[in-house]
């Protein structure tokens, strides 16, 4: 008889009652965890102390880390080991007070059977309310229950009446009477045909995805399978990052140049200098063109409609951050780029739809807009924003929580204030991009918007819409709300019509939050119904968020 040797399974973990085990997930780059550590720690004392004061003990899951000089959990393989340690019926806290990789967790997250709860800290210093989005929507996606709450200071009366609920109920309830679901009836006739016939034409003649290698970030949410999109007529096209590489050798350093001179012809600005290590420089500018020019190319070879370059990991060590050539790209009026043997103009006058870090929610949701807009004869440049932060804000004109909307570049110049003149690209930060590269940053100008977001929820498609305005704020509010996030990326001042701040955060299902404008209050209506239609078209269900008038 053969002697098999088995392994020792461990038994069951236990725990008191009172009892609480905390969890922090963080970025896979350790400059960044570094520099971000002390807003974590901070913010976790706070949390400890709140749920002190309600009689529970709470136990960090994984220590500091002397040798790494951060306590996050910064790679898949820490979090399985962490979560090993973690009974699994324990009430558990995921901590959020940075940009973090949900990916390092979501292993322990999907099997933990105890009540989850994440939190945030109400600050746009790191872009922590981000990394708490990120990781609900990922949850979302999962199908794993957990509830959700965020604070100033955690001892608010919302923070507090949110955890006792939780001690209490293993549960938060939010207030989401915010959304409906989209009433196919209520359509104004002619933009509801125009959704359908342009929904119809995409399962007809279907359209592609170009995916630069998929799952950037840690961005479990982001990744959408082929079997919920096929359907809807849209399809992906994987490259590998290294395919974008090849190409960008291939732009002649003549070609990159004259798409500088168009911009420097055009007022954009760039803040330069000489260190490669702190700052912008022309060499980096012209590598960042040259990527302009290959994603365009490439776009154009493999016939796609929209694409997603996954700028953080892998091309960060190898080039400069792929921010500028983003938003050129998202812009209808861009810098002509040709085909390198014929001369042809590749996508003359047209945006080629970008979404940044590879998000195919944002990408499903940039394909609609753009054939609607385009339909309409509207102007479909359209980018993803991070929901950063916001606060309220009162002056002669406005009285209104007003959001942050801030994204790392990929803004189409066409949203700002003076368009291309109004924009001037800034070095991202070295602890994000040790290769450099400039963004486009700008302020966004007033008007009207509608704001969407494609996810997964029960293995289906979903989309939440609604509508906004984008107002004006003094130059000291600017700059403050610059200051207290990432002073080098352009910013939207958003305004959601009938959606407050805690019920937006409480139904977002990602970081991101889709964009685009229209000339006036009734073309944004009017459009935001026939992008609805098209969507249930496309057989993805539909809510309505806010003050939404349908004609």
């Amino acid at each position: 008889m053969t002697a098999y040797k088995f392994p020792q399974l461990e038994s069951p973990l236990t725990y008191n009652t009172n009892e609480i085990f905390l969890i922090a997930s963080g970025d896979l780059r350790l400059s960044a965890n570094q520099t971000c550590w002390p807003a974590q720690a901070d913010m976790e004392s706070q949390i400890v102390e709140a749920f002190t004061a309600e009689g529970k003990n709470v136990k960090r899951a994984h220590p500091y880390d002397e040798s790494l000089k951060h306590g996050f959990i910064w790679n898949q393989r820490m979090g399985m080991d962490v979560f090993k340690s973690i009974p699994p019926q324990a009430p558990l806290i995921v901590a959020v007070a940075v940009w973090q990789y949900s990916y390092h967790v979501l292993s322990g997250l999907r099997d933990h059977q105890g009540p989850i709860l994440t939190i945030a800290n109400w600050s746009g210093q790191w872009p922590g309310l981000v990394g708490l989005l990120n990781l609900n929507g990922s949850l979302t996606k999962m199908g794993v229950n957990y509830s959700t709450i965020w604070s100033d200071d955690f001892k608010d009366d919302f923070f507090l009446k949110g955890i006792r609920q939780w001690l209490t109920e293993s549960i938060i309830s939010h207030n989401t009477h915010h959304v409906r679901d989209l009433n196919l009836a209520q359509l104004p006739i002619e933009e509801s045909q125009l959704g359908v016939a342009l929904a119809k034409q995409l399962k007809n003649d279907k359209a592609i995805l170009g995916i630069f290698d998929e799952g950037c970030m840690g961005m479990y949410n982001a990744i959408i399978d082929d079997e919920l999109l096929n359907p809807c007529g849209i399809y992906k096209e994987r490259f590998s990052q290294s395919a974008l590489l090849a190409e960008m050798r291939l732009v002649s350093e003549e070609e990159a140049s004259k798409v500088r001179a168009w911009l420097d012809e055009k007022g954009m600005k760039f803040l330069t200098g000489s260190d490669d290590v702190t700052e912008l420089t022309d060499a980096q500018i012209l590598e960042q063109l040259k990527m302009y020019i290959a994603a365009v190319r490439i776009a154009d070879a493999f016939g796609c409609d929209a694409i997603g370059i996954q700028y953080q990991q892998g091309l960060k060590d190898m080039t400069p951050a792929s921010d500028l050539a983003e938003g050129l790209l998202n812009d209808s009026q861009r810098p002509p780029v040709y085909h390198r043997e014929t001369g042809r103009e590749l996508f003359p006058g047209k945006a080629l739809p970008h979404f940044n870090e590879v998000d195919e929610g944002a990408g499903v949701d940039a394909l609609v807009t753009n054939r609607i807009w385009t339909a309409m004869g509207l102007d479909p440049s359209t980018t993803l924003h991070d929901i950063r932060w916001g606060r309220h804000y009162k002056d002669n004109h406005i009285d209104e929580f007003v959001w942050v909307f801030e994204i790392s570049g990929a803004a189409p110049p066409s949203h700002f204030v003076g368009g291309y003149a109004g924009a001037v690209s800034e070095r991202q930060p070295a602890m994000y991009f040790p290769k450099g590269g400039g963004t486009i940053k700008g302020e966004s100008k007033p008007g009207e918007i509608v704001w969407s977001r494609v996810y997964v929820q029960d293995n289906a498609l979903h989309v939440d819409m609604g509508r906004g305005s984008v107002v004006t704020l003094s130059s000291e509010e600017m700059q403050f709300r610059w200051k207290s996030t990432t002073p080098q990326w352009p910013i939207m001042s958003a305004v959601l019509h009938g959606v407050s701040r805690d019920q937006l955060m409480a139904r977002h299902k990602a970081n991101h939050i889709q964009v685009v404008y229209a000339p006036s209050s009734e073309m944004a209506d009017k459009a935001l119904a026939a992008k609805a239609a098209m969507f249930a078209e496309m057989g993805i269900a539909v809510h309505l968020c806010g003050d939404v008038n349908m004609g």
